[in-house]
């Protein structure tokens, strides 16, 4: 199960959260397992039941009223009561001082507590959409991930194969680079897989013989995308001579990664064979495939059609010669 810990939600600058830690340093190491989360207001009534440790506890005008409005003995056993759960923390919302029971109760049991300057419904809004794409499942891939005509293709085979050397191709057509070397797949809901590079490589190829070059830098950004959906699943595999393939294109085979089928399609490689195009073509049939329409399956069918019509017309034929 995919894991956020508080000090890298604490961390995370590029999201606009706007977070501070208040108290609790102790506790940086908590981690988050839920993208959804909870305002704890019947808790501090001394209600706990349906509280889930695993979710971040949100605190906003309604619940630190309420507490300092309690008798301060009452506060301080159901404060205690809420901590013994070890939430991995709690965040304060609109700027608002925590009352010193919550931090010291909260301090007691190394629970930390953060504090931002938004109102509650946004950051709530905001938070769970953020917690819902970093707690998703994820794997990383070795291959190549390139956007053609729309199209996610994820290349995988084995080291040298020349993947590296295809997507570089296809830059130079016109399409788009994801990543190299190392993809980082998500899934989305509902079972839809996303791929990104990883933040070392990112616009980053590696050529052998050339070396390291940014597709970015070279190309433009037109020639990157931040992240793609993976359509379909394209292996380069050595040409072997002998080696039975697919030569109509009705063998369906599928490429698993976190549980959910990609469409597969094994590509042999050997001198002669214009890969790029090859890949270019896959992208539009695949296009034609999520629009309904299967050539492989069209040609069979109009196949079996006529020899239904030759087999009848000769059925025919020798039935007349019997007659006669």
């Amino acid at each position: 199960m995919a894991q956020l810990s508080v000090r890298e939600l604490l961390e995370e600058q590029d999201t606009g959260l706007d977070l501070e830690i208040l108290s609790g340093e102790k506790g940086l190491a908590k981690y988050i397992a839920s993208h959804r989360i909870q305002k704890p207001g019947l808790a501090l009534a001394g209600h706990l039941s349906y509280l889930h440790p695993t979710r971040l506890q949100i605190l906003g005008s309604t619940e630190l009223s309420y507490l300092e409005g309690l008798d301060p003995e009452v506060a301080a056993a159901n404060v205690e009561q809420l901590c013994t759960l070890d939430f991995s923390c709690f965040i304060i919302t609109k700027g608002q001082e925590p009352p010193p029971i919550l931090i010291e109760k909260t301090s007691k049991h190394d629970i930390p507590i953060l504090r931002t300057q938004m109102k509650s419904s946004a950051f709530i809004s905001l938070i769970s959409k953020f917690l819902e794409e970093r707690l998703l499942p994820s794997t990383t891939v070795h291959g190549v991930l390139v956007d053609v005509f729309g199209v996610g293709v994820l290349l995988v085979g084995k080291s040298g194969i020349g993947k590296s050397e295809c997507a570089l191709d296809l830059v130079l057509r016109g399409h788009r680079l994801v990543a190299d070397d190392v993809v980082k797949v998500r899934t989305k809901l509902p079972a839809v897989l996303f791929g990104e590079g990883s933040d070392l490589l990112h616009y980053h190829m590696e050529i052998r013989g050339l070396g390291i070059i940014n597709i970015k830098h070279l190309f433009g950004v037109s020639a990157i995308r931040e992240r793609k959906k993976i359509d379909v699943t394209i292996e380069l595999l050595k040409w072997e001579d002998g080696a039975n393939y697919d030569r109509l294109g009705l063998d369906e085979q599928h490429y698993e990664l976190l549980g959910i089928k990609i469409p597969l399609l094994k590509i042999p490689v050997c001198p002669g064979r214009n890969i790029s195009s090859i890949l270019e073509v896959a992208a539009r049939n695949q296009l034609l495939k999520e629009m309904g329409y299967n050539s492989a399956r069209e040609f069979q069918d109009r196949l079996e059609k006529r020899m239904a019509e030759v087999a009848q017309l000769r059925s025919h034929v020798i039935i007349g010669d019997d007659l006669e």
